[in-house]
């Protein structure tokens, strides 16, 4: 199971309305499946700033933070999703990895 896969089938747990799970690692300089965005909308955030929500979409996630560098999170109430319908595109990644020659 690839790690895009994994993420999503952990994300699930939050019952989402919509999901996306991207992998946006040929973005970065870290190799493959480093880099991810996930999209998640759930009546589980209602109520909760973006701080607690990212806590619990790590919660969520358990182990496997630990298994890639990097997670943007974009998490909405439906609501929001509805006066929003899009998250933001991610930035194109600018290095400054040790990992970089």
């Amino acid at each position: 199971m690839s790690m895009r896969d994994a993420i999503g089938r952990a994300l699930d747990a939050l019952e989402p309305q919509h999901l996306d799970v991207q992998d946006e690692s040929h973005m970065h300089s870290r190799g493959l499946e480093t880099h991810f965005k996930a999209v998640v909308v759930s009546p589980a955030f209602a109520g909760l700033n973006a701080v607690k929500r990212h806590q619990k979409v790590y919660a969520t996630l358990g182990d496997l933070m630990g298994r890639f560098h990097a997670l943007a999170l974009h998490t909405y109430t439906p609501e929001e999703w509805a006066a929003q319908g899009a998250a933001p595109d991610s930035p194109t990644c600018r290095g400054g990895s040790k990992h970089d020659t």
